[in-house]
């Protein structure tokens, strides 16, 4: 019996196959970049607009096809932000991926403050037809901590978007980051329970890492959000405690190219982590929703 409501099987159940997302360098900027909302970026966010995996869609498949030769495949719009455009420039990229035969439908990341109506009509005519979520990068609720990451929109903005997305029917996946400069583990938790408790379709819980080309690395190269592994398994339980089960989980931990990766030095060891989150919710004798109150 799991632990958690992984999304992997999660999509497993709704396919009938193992499903893997595939991430798409859209080419798309951000509003946080281009000078309109900001210019460079959040604080942790690195050049390719925390993309780093993207590549072809083709290659990415040949990847995997000897692996899992059945599997289906998500386009996962990832780089930057993938709703900021011309409808009519969204439409042609979005339409176009969902033309390869392998492509059951799509994913795409995007901020709260690039949602017109216009774009969400789009996105509703999408997902009518097609499986599909959007993902919105919130972070944390805490206006201080969006302020000195350079968010650039306030906690309403994102009330809203999540509004109207729902309000279509749209599937919507929440990002979190945990070890942000100057919260503690309460304000992390308390990010987690507002968004658990909007009826999301599910959450990112993501390790802050500290990477090479971010503003992070320029203004606090030395900052290391966590101690241990073990610490950082000890809040992500913490975490998944206070999350309903019908939210599925997609994602426990962040990782980046060891490349391009200074801080904490151990997130690079995905597996290692996952593993030390699995061991200390089996030590605890405690899984996702324990400690939920609606």
């Amino acid at each position: 019996m799991e632990k958690y409501t992984s999304i992997s099987t999660y999509l497993k159940d709704q396919f009938g196959h193992k499903t893997i997302k595939l991430a798409i360098d859209g080419g798309f900027t951000c509003p946080n970049r281009d000078g309109s909302k900001g210019v460079g970026g959040c604080i942790f966010c690195s050049d390719t607009g925390s993309g780093e995996f993207a590549s072809n869609i083709d290659e990415q498949i040949a990847l995997y096809q000897d692996k899992w030769p059945d599997a289906y495949y998500l386009g996962y719009f990832q780089n930057h932000t993938n709703t900021y455009a011309p409808v009519s420039e969204l439409r042609e990229k979005y339409y176009k991926v969902l033309e390869n035969p392998k492509i059951k439908g799509l994913v795409i990341g995007t901020r709260p403050d690039c949602l017109g109506d216009d774009v969400l009509d789009l996105l509703e005519e999408i997902n009518k037809e097609h499986f599909m979520w959007v993902e919105l990068g919130l972070q944390s609720i805490h206006e201080k901590t969006a302020r000195f990451i350079n968010r650039c929109y306030d906690q309403e903005v994102f009330d809203e978007a999540l509004k109207k997305l729902q309000e279509r029917n749209i599937k919507v996946v929440v990002h979190i980051i945990l070890g942000l400069p100057g919260e503690t583990k309460e304000d992390m938790l308390e990010s987690v329970k507002y968004v658990a408790d909007k009826g999301i379709f599910g959450i990112k819980l993501h390790l802050l890492n500290v990477v090479k080309g971010s503003r992070l690395e320029e203004e606090y190269s030395d900052y290391q959000p966590f101690e241990s592994i073990e610490e950082y398994a000890k809040l992500v339980v913490g975490c998944l405690e206070v999350i309903p089960e019908s939210v599925t989980i997609h994602r426990l931990t962040g990782d980046a190219p060891r490349k391009i990766l200074i801080s904490p030095p151990w997130s690079y060891k995905k597996r290692t982590i996952l593993n030390t989150i699995n061991e200390e919710l089996k030590k605890s004798k405690t899984y996702q929703g324990r400690l939920y109150k609606k």
